[in-house]
């Protein structure tokens, strides 16, 4: 099933030859990984190189006769093809709409002559089913014309709104420089047809890209020139970093990934360390966690709150909540005296919470540190930060010698980072790192982020992906780097890119919402696997599950009026979509 905000497709696309891929982590491969592969499954397992586009044919247009309800028959289609394998693999496409009872009308760039390989003998095909047509007489299911200059394009009459489809199938992964020529005119072109689409009522025309919109290099997330806007992708084996990672990711609309017959030993060989996480994987920890017939609350993890500051209690009752909302057994706020009662007044009546010494002005003091540390004995996670303010000495020495004195899980959020990235010296990155008995899990927005690393220039997060990895490696920490397409980097140097989530998640709390959802799906985690816990897999289901609270929260409320309180609330349909089965009694 698919959800309207869905941006990974997992519709059922299920030809003898185009079945969706399925595995504990879906990959994402780089232009050369997915060429290699290609190659290897030509070389190594005698599959023709020709089948491979037939199958990239296929799924395409089973994505589009899905889009269509299964009944595509009487649409007009209009399929833009360049001189390589991706034009290729759309001169294939236009056979099948056309089997289909679909019009398609096929542009070529360049001339059939000029062609080579695979795609040439798909070209001569479409050239020799259409009969030689030209567009002004061509009355057949199917027409084609050579293209070769601005001009030519230009003379092309028939107006692009009139088309129920159009498939861009220009360039596939091998772009690496800004489009220049006719291929920049067309792409323009493309861009104000779903502009003149935008201001009507028309639906016309669905664009669709064959494995990544035109434009765009495989291999990075950022445009590099002028670049289609689809609103179907269909990428082939696995996505590309272009697919997958703001802002390129945002051109290509809803993304459905099909494996056209490479076998998953070549994928595994190739040793990808970038995943995107699936349904099915926060539904397996779901599934793993499950509560059981004897369940009860210490069978459900503890979860301690280090939260909150005179006048700043909104964020501590917010992070509070959300951990005894996503199943935490038990949920204590430990908060500066003077925040206390009027957190206990705030917070739902089944959350606990307790005085720690404080500043004067209201934050929590070193003082504190002897009772936290006897608190968190009978803790299975710490999280720590929300509300508590970086602004006094003594607060910043709490945080650091409880981050180093830890002996259990602990999550980090908000001032708490901001206390170890202004801690004296920056010492702490010398000085404190995550290990497999007490793990570390750092959740920074950019701002943040950009703090904990001493830089002060936002280019410095131009690579999330290289920078999130770095840090989580050399601190053998989990680091979730929050954002568009939030990121989970392992100690180990994977990265794992979550798909759910909207713009609507920007709103005040919502960090220190799924902070209280990754400690307490920590807390049930350590509590259910005892020893064998495993907090990596804890915080990419919490993410998930986070983002699609806040997916649930903007259907019913729209992202404009959604706030932190309605990701929370929204926590129980997301679980319950995931696993309704181990939701029942």
């Amino acid at each position: 099933m698919v959800l309207p905000f869905s941006l990974i497709s997992h519709d059922p696309i299920d030809p003898p030859t185009a079945r969706l891929y399925h595995r504990t982590v879906q990959p994402v491969l780089s232009a050369k990984q997915a060429r290699d592969i290609d190659a290897l499954t030509t070389r190594e397992y005698q599959t023709p190189s020709l089948s491979l586009m037939q199958a990239a044919a296929e799924a395409c247009f089973e994505a589009i006769n899905t889009h269509f309800s299964g009944n595509p028959a009487g649409k007009k289609a209009q399929i833009l093809c360049g001189p390589g394998n991706n034009g290729g693999d759309g001169a294939a496409l236009a056979i099948e709409l056309c089997g289909a009872g679909v019009h398609a009308d096929v542009v070529l760039f360049g001339l059939v002559e000029n062609t080579t390989g695979d795609a040439r003998i798909n070209f001569e095909l479409v050239r020799r089913r259409a009969g030689g047509a030209d567009w002004s007489d061509a009355e057949a299911g199917l027409t084609f014309v050579e293209c070769e200059s601005v001009a030519d394009w230009e003379g092309l009459t028939k107006p692009r709104t009139s088309y129920d489809i159009i498939v861009d199938a220009l360039f596939g992964t091998g772009l690496n420089r800004p489009l220049e020529g006719i291929f920049r005119q067309v792409v323009r072109d493309l861009v104000m047809t779903r502009a003149v689409r935008e201001s009507s009522s028309t639906k016309r025309p669905l664009i669709v890209s064959m494995d990544l919109p035109s434009g765009l290099d495989a291999d990075s997330a950022m445009p590099i020139g002028e670049t289609v806007w689809a609103d179907l992708t269909v990428t082939f084996t696995a996505p590309k970093p272009a697919n997958v990672l703001p802002p390129a990711s945002h051109l290509n609309g809803k993304l459905v990934i099909a494996n056209i017959g490479s076998p998953i030993v070549l994928i595994d060989a190739a040793q990808p360390d970038l995943f995107v996480v699936e349904a099915n994987d926060a539904r397996q920890w779901l599934i793993t966690t499950r509560y059981t017939p004897d369940s009860f609350k210490y069978t459900h993890g503890h979860a301690l709150v280090i939260a909150g500051s005179r006048g700043y209690t909104g964020a501590a009752v917010l992070c509070g909540e959300a951990a005894m909302q996503s199943g935490a057994g038990l949920v204590t706020i430990a908060t500066p005296a003077s925040a206390q009662s009027s957190i206990a007044a705030s917070a739902m009546p089944e959350i606990m919470t307790t005085a720690l010494a404080e500043t004067d002005r209201g934050a929590v003091s070193d003082d504190a540190i002897e009772h936290v540390m006897k608190l968190a004995t009978k803790a299975s996670v710490i999280a720590i930060g929300p509300g508590l303010s970086a602004a006094d000495e003594r607060t910043r020495r709490f945080v650091f010698s409880l981050v180093k004195q830890r002996q259990i899980a602990m999550v980090i959020d908000a001032d708490a980072l901001n206390c170890l990235a202004t801690y004296p010296g920056n010492g702490w990155l010398e000085e404190i790192e995550g290990s497999p008995a007490a793990p570390l899990i750092l959740t920074p927005h950019s701002g943040e982020m950009l703090r904990l690393l001493g830089a002060k220039e936002k280019s410095a997060l131009t690579d999330r992906v290289a920078v999130a990895r770095d840090f989580a490696t050399k601190h053998k920490l989990i680091l979730v780097l929050k954002g568009a397409r939030s990121l989970v980097a392992a100690p180990d140097g994977r990265v794992f890119i979550n798909p759910t989530g909207n713009a609507g998640l920007g709103t005040a709390g919502a960090g220190d919402t799924l902070t209280g959802i990754i400690a307490g799906f920590i807390a049930q985690d350590v509590a259910k696997r005892k020893g064998d816990s495993d907090p990596l897999a804890a915080t990419i289901a919490a993410l998930y599950v986070g983002g699609l609270a806040g997916d649930f929260a903007a259907r019913a409320l729209g992202m404009r009026s959604m706030v932190a309180s309605d990701i929370r609330e929204h926590i129980s349909a997301a679980v319950c979509f995931l696993d309704p089965a181990g939701e029942q009694p």
